[in-house]
């Protein structure tokens, strides 16, 4: 197993008159290979949560392992977790700073001590593994599009090889071009190479399309945690939370109560068409 939480808790301004409980009592597993969508209204406890994956947050209790070895062990390796746990931060091109888009991707293999050479081809990977072509490599990425400075930014955490990439809103701010071309690469990085992805996203339908385990967390809680098929029957539950189903969630429901015999579990676009199809006798 990749990572597992064991009872996990973390209070901030532990121990003074402000103190907020952001974790409560958090255990999961998250095995290697997994697609996982974590949701939840702001303040539920979904950064602080992704933030403890690769020790930048100490719990305040519980245990967190990565593949069998407690992080916060005296004498644990927190570099090389970092280097296998890799966190792409919400509008992570504010983070790039070198004179061009190459060095900047170097920036993080060549502190892991690698060769000039090693450090070079993983970069050259990486690049290419986000779908950013050869013409932008030497140009500053400030001159770059949002979405392409995005890709840049993912790609500096790719270049480290992580065994699990955890994603905070890698969307956000993005149009629904920008966003769909960002979560294709990451569908097509997942299946190159077996990486875990952990996609933090306030978009139902983004990870309704995605993702094959979600998290929904609530008050420091995980509240659900099942397939998205599953997850979304409970959309009145969600509501109460902050939160929602995607539209084709509603859509379905209108129709079945408007007296057509669909089935109400379509959670994308493509399964709302064939059931649709399908209820009106056409295959």
């Amino acid at each position: 197993m990749s990572i597992i939480l064991d009872h996990v808790n973390y209070i901030y301004g532990a121990d003074t008159a402000l103190s907020v409980h952001a974790l409560q009592d958090v255990n999961l597993v998250i095995p290697d290979g997994q697609f996982i969508g974590l949701i939840g209204h702001t303040g539920s406890g979904k950064s602080t949560l992704v933030q403890h994956l690769n020790g930048l947050i100490k719990p305040t209790s519980g245990n967190i392992y990565f593949n069998g070895e407690d992080i916060h062990a005296s004498d644990y390796d927190k570099k090389k977790l970092r280097s296998k746990v890799g966190l792409v931060f919400q509008y992570p091109e504010h983070q790039l700073f070198e004179i061009d888009v190459f060095s900047d991707v170097c920036f993080g293999p060549k502190n892991l001590g690698l060769s000039k050479q090693e450090t070079e081809l993983r970069a050259y990977a990486a690049l290419k593994q986000v779908g950013l072509e050869d013409e932008y490599f030497y140009q500053s990425p400030f001159d770059l599009s949002g979405g392409q400075k995005r890709r840049v930014a993912i790609a500096g955490v790719l270049a480290m090889k992580p065994d699990v990439l955890v994603l905070d809103e890698p969307t956000a701010g993005l149009d629904p071009k920008g966003r769909d071309e960002i979560l294709d690469q990451i569908v097509k990085l997942k299946e190159e190479t077996g990486i875990t992805v952990i996609l933090v996203s306030h978009s139902m339908e983004d990870v309704a399309k995605y993702v094959e385990r979600i998290l929904v967390m609530n008050q420091g809680s995980v509240l659900y945690d099942d397939v998205p098929k599953e997850v979304f029957k409970h959309y009145k539950q969600l509501e109460e939370v902050g939160l929602a189903a995607p539209q084709v969630t509603y859509i379905m429901q209108a129709l079945r109560e408007s007296g057509m015999p669909v089935g109400v579990d379509a959670t994308t676009i493509e399964e709302a068409k064939r059931e649709i199809l399908k209820a009106v006798g056409r295959k």
